[in-house]
């Protein structure tokens, strides 16, 4: 089995039946692949619709809406390619983007993970998808957006890296979790997505931790996909997803950050999360088309 692919969906059954159709038609005839789909319990109708196009995809169906790292997990553990793909639901697959970066990864066995150039409806990239491991002064940059001020300083543009070039090849410490191609290897030594992050920031903390153990993270953009962002879950449930996004950042700022930092520092993070969350409610309470505080960071 050359690769599998893994896609949690929650209420987003009419992108997922986009998806599939584009992922299997990107697909080489000789690939040998293997889809799954976890549902977290959704409602709408239109997933039994993909069930019944689809049939030779693998369901696994949760009752309830355990959470994008548990779910994904389940995915992972009945996945057996020498390569993983983590999907999300609401993406767009170009033609041969999976076997261009399992091409690249089988001539460089240095690289654990890596990810295509993501891109937004309108074409432009989608700059959440190569990123550092969001120390306090990269994030304090980037809300203070002094990365769009300056986008090629490398002081400045420090989290969503704006200072690289789109189309360059280019080792970074985290990749979007929307398409993350992993090297079988990387899961057998390091384990799966660490459950304690209900959604988000699991992306991060697994680049975080491969990476520790001395794997390269690679943003390629000779493949594309498209992302058309927060189909699902994140539309159905806004103050769940709210929610999910701050804790999510606490918890992982307090795992892998906090350690490295003067305990006044921390307070700071601490304090600005908080102020943070009370901003985004405030904003989803005046603006309720909009979800606030969803994207990733």
């Amino acid at each position: 089995m050359d690769i599998s692919f893994a896609i949690v969906t929650y209420n987003s059954g009419e992108f997922l039946k986009e998806c599939l159709r584009s992922l299997i038609a990107s697909l080489d005839s000789s690939f040998q692949y293997e889809i799954t789909v976890i549902d977290n319990g959704s409602v709408d109708e239109m997933t039994m619709e993909v069930k019944i196009e689809f049939p030779q995809i693998h369901w696994i169906q949760n009752m309830e809406n355990v959470g994008y790292s548990r779910a994904m997990n389940q995915g992972l553990m009945q996945s057996f390619g020498r390569y993983v793909v983590q999907l999300n639901p609401d993406i767009f697959v170009h033609k041969d983007a999976f076997q261009k970066m399992i091409a690249y990864m089988d001539a460089n066995p240095s690289v654990g993970i890596c990810s295509p150039k993501v891109l937004n409806r309108d074409g432009s990239l989608q700059k959440q998808c190569h990123r550092s491991y969001a120390r306090p002064w990269d994030v304090l940059t980037y809300f203070l957006q002094l990365d769009r001020l300056f986008p090629k300083s490398k002081l400045f543009g420090r989290y969503l890296l704006s200072y690289l070039p789109e189309d360059q090849i280019s080792d970074v410490e985290a990749v979007s979790g929307s398409c993350m191609v992993i090297r079988k290897e990387v899961i057998d030594q390091i384990g799966y997505l660490d459950e304690q992050f209900f959604a988000y920031q699991e992306d991060t903390d697994f680049c975080y931790r491969a990476n520790e153990k001395g794997w390269r993270i690679v943003y390629y953009p000779p493949a594309n996909i498209t992302h058309y962002g927060g189909m699902g879950g994140s539309l159905t449930e806004p103050i769940k997803a709210i929610n999910a996004w701050h804790r999510s950042y606490f918890l992982y700022y307090r795992k892998h950050l906090a350690k490295q930092y003067f305990f006044l520092v921390n307070w700071a993070m601490y304090l600005a999360m908080t102020i943070k969350l009370a901003i985004a409610y405030l904003r989803f309470a005046f603006t309720k088309e909009k979800i606030i505080g969803t994207k990733k960071p």
